[in-house]
């Protein structure tokens, strides 16, 4: 198994908000409460869940976008181990350019008014990697790496489609040559054609340079495609995490096995719609998490110590997977594939 590249340990990031008279009532939202989990050098490892769980909060956490509550995030450089969350601004500047983020909207975050040698060329100026000549010869190479045409390269982003711009973005991601691409729903704004050229690309690159990826996405069909392990989040919290293998053939979390039980099939005649789980309620408030299993108000599983403890997250299977569950040892969960009909 490969080394850990990011160890986060014990993650909190909570806001406060303030409201009513004179803003004088306050409530703390737990938008990531107590999340532990490696990164491991080479992989790809998936954060999913629904919206509001606390997937892209991590990854601005990481990114030192927001200030962590409380934990660490420890980041093996090639010097040593740093934890992320103490650095300062100027400590962190040259970890900036080993993690870098691949935004969802690739239409929304590139400047309209530079043309592509400035949008990807901006992150070589800045970080001191070339100017001039070298500059545009950088940014030529970069274009190649991801399938755009160098001589394009003055043009404008609305004179690209979605696809190609979503390229330019990990074209600028890829300036610095990062150790970590965060892609943060990257590949949801697409069409489907163009998602599954662009998720070939990211694996293509992938192998090219080592990289390691933290591959946020509510879209499971894509992330069984592109991943080796898969998070697992709900309100806040992290309930599995597994291979993304073992948690297709065999989810240990009822929240999991619920949510893996809505991956679409393409053939309606193959699914088994009895088979899918539908859990009751409405997904908790972070600013009002239940007591005990953040989890146990929609769970037919819960029983009365899942009101009242929170569950660890225990390691299963000699280490390979772990879950945040009372009862995982004494549960039979259908995996995506037991969803499906038999057909001869």
């Amino acid at each position: 198994m490969n080394k850990p590249l990011v160890e986060i340990r014990d993650l909190r990031m909570h806001f406060k908000l303030s409201s009513g008279s004179f803003r004088r009532k306050t409530r703390v939202v737990k938008a990531v409460d107590d999340v532990s989990f490696d990164i491991l050098a080479g992989e790809t490892l998936a954060v999913v869940g629904e919206s509001g769980c606390g997937k892209s909060t991590i990854t601005r956490a990481l990114l030192r976008i927001y200030e962590p509550t409380a934990g660490s995030m420890v980041y093996h450089h090639k010097d040593g181990p740093v934890d992320l969350a103490t650095l300062g601004e100027a400590e962190l500047a040259p970890h900036r350019q080993d993690i870098r983020l691949v935004f969802q909207d690739p239409q929304g975050s590139l400047n309209p008014r530079l043309p592509v040698v400035d949008i990807i060329g901006e992150v070589l100026k800045v970080n001191g990697l070339a100017s001039g000549k070298d500059l545009r010869e950088k940014v030529a190479e970069l274009m190649r790496r991801v399938g755009l045409r160098p001589e394009t390269m003055h043009r404008y982003p609305h004179a690209f489609s979605g696809g190609e711009r979503q390229r330019i973005g990990i074209a600028r991601a890829l300036a610095c040559n990062p150790k970590l691409l965060i892609a943060d729903e990257a590949v949801s704004a697409l069409d489907v054609s163009v998602q599954a050229q662009t998720i070939n690309l990211l694996k293509d690159l992938q192998a090219e340079f080592g990289l390691t990826y933290l591959f946020v996405s509510h879209d499971l069909s894509v992330v069984q495609h592109i991943s080796d392990r898969i998070a697992v989040m709900y309100v806040g919290n992290l309930v599995e995490i597994a291979s993304t293998d073992d948690m297709f053939e065999r989810p240990l979390h009822p929240y999991t096995e619920a949510l893996f039980s809505a991956v679409p099939v393409p053939d309606p005649d193959l699914r088994d719609a009895s088979a899918r789980v539908r859990l009751p309620g409405e997904v908790a408030d972070p600013s009002n998490v239940p007591s005990g299993c953040p989890f146990h108000p929609r769970c037919r599983f819960a029983t009365a110590v899942c009101a009242s403890d929170k569950p660890p997250l225990i390691p299963k299977a000699e280490g390979r997977r772990a879950v945040a569950c009372h009862h995982a040892d004494d549960l039979e969960l259908a995996g995506v594939f037991d969803t499906l009909r038999h057909t001869s």
